[in-house]
């Protein structure tokens, strides 16, 4: 269960949501067990103060999805801190290293290192050396240096090792199911050009065949000849598809941080001229706004797998609904300036919206494999930007695409390549 709530690479949001399950439980399970440990199993020492004040700290915590990112996080240390290491290591030396006590700080340090390492360790040490000089206030300073305390260090550093080296094996786990996924996807995508060529051959050499002639024949002709020159378009349909797969799959293993100076007009215009757009109806739905054009450091290549993303899943909100239309906006007037892809097609559950990001999650569940938005979400992280959606169920979606970040002057302007 706690591997569940907390994930290494949560979106903000996310992680909001699980801070205000876990301060719910907090919450309610500081004074019970007071009530546990000082009524139906006495213990050596308990303390009302601590626990109500670790009670109120998680109080704020079901708060966390108003919380701004950076106050998140700051709050998030000190929750961590004071509950975790702190209280724990404090009531397991007042109470002698009791068994109670010995487990109970164990399984808070289990928890505890389910969060980021750098988190959980900056945590632990803050929490751990405040207990300590609690304890030497309190006059059991002694009790730190007997062997019932010594003999714990061993246990809780193997398992924060065990639980560190655990986390960096999901994650090598992580990176190469997605390596095998772009390799999968590269070689069907590959294999796929040979039959499509042929038919795209054989349909040139019916339609150059078929004679024109007036009358019924010739309307019979032409029926066919409209059918042969649709078989074409979706030929080149699913070629441009394939190029957008395998720029997709050599996205996942490549360096992603910035090397570029580009125009977000120009890279708007580059995807638009190279979608593989199903008919005039559908390219005639989007529409561009441009407020003011922006100049931002990053990548072309990823750039176009990060619009070629937007701007499909906005196309199939727009058809699951039947309805709506498709709008970029560039909007570089502002201090942050910043791109959004509108559509009002079939929305998303506000259920579903905290999970759009996280890798692997697809809805409906066929339609995708679950990489696309986490992947643009991995690029949009290593050029210091954000990327975040507001969204009514039915009724729209709004992807923006903050940067912050002023253009590096090391880096040169470079018109993109994909748009030559």
């Amino acid at each position: 269960m706690v591997t569940s709530l907390l994930h290494e690479r949560a979106s903000p949001k996310h992680l909001a949501g699980r801070v205000a399950l876990l301060a719910a439980v907090g919450m309610v399970c500081m004074p019970v067990y007071y009530l546990l440990w000082q009524y139906f199993f006495p213990q050596a020492y308990e303390n009302l103060s601590l626990r109500l004040t670790g009670a109120a700290i998680c109080a704020i915590g079901l708060f966390a999805r108003r919380l701004p990112e950076r106050w998140l996080s700051l709050y998030l240390l000190f929750a961590l801190s004071y509950i975790l290491p702190f209280f724990f290591t404090f009531m397991f030396v007042m109470n002698h290293a009791s068994s109670i006590w010995s487990e109970s700080l164990l399984i808070g340090l289990v928890v505890l290192f389910h969060f980021e390492t750098g988190l959980a360790c900056r945590a632990y040490l803050i929490g751990t050396l405040a207990a300590c000089l609690a304890v030497v206030l309190e006059g059991e300073g002694a009790f730190l240096l007997q062997r019932e305390v010594l003999e714990q260090l061993p246990v809780h550093w193997f398992t924060i090792a065990a639980l560190s080296v655990v986390k960096v094996g999901r994650k090598v786990l992580e990176q190469e199911k997605l390596a095998g996924m772009a390799a999968g996807l590269g070689s069907v995508a590959h294999e796929l050009r040979t039959p499509l060529a042929s038919v795209e051959a054989n349909v040139r050499g019916l339609r150059r065949l078929m004679p024109q002639q007036p009358g019924a024949d010739g309307e019979e002709n032409q029926a066919v000849q409209q059918a042969l020159a649709r078989i074409v378009f979706e030929v080149r349909h699913m070629h441009h598809m394939i190029d957008l797969f395998l720029l997709s799959a050599s996205a996942v293993n490549r360096k992603l941080e910035p090397n570029q100076t580009l125009s977000m007009l120009e890279m708007v215009n580059a995807v638009l001229k190279r979608y593989p757009f199903a008919s005039d109806a559908q390219r005639a739905a989007v529409s561009v706004d441009v407020r003011s054009d922006f100049q931002f450091a990053g990548q072309d290549e990823l750039c176009v797998v990060i619009l070629l993303n937007l701007l499909r899943n906005a196309l199939k909100a727009v058809q699951r609904a039947g309805k709506g239309r498709v709008r970029i906006i560039i909007d570089g007037a502002r201090t942050v300036p910043r791109l959004l892809v509108i559509d009002t097609g079939c929305g998303i559950a506000a259920s579903r919206l905290p999970l759009i990001f996280e890798r692997f999650y697809s809805y409906p569940v066929h339609n995708g494999s679950g990489i696309g938005l986490a992947l643009c979400r991995q690029i949009v992280d290593a050029w210091q930007a954000r990327i975040r959606c507001v969204s009514r169920e039915h009724a729209y979606a709004i992807f923006i695409v903050e940067f912050p970040q002023p253009v590096p002057a090391r880096l040169r302007l470079q018109p993109p390549s994909l748009a030559r």
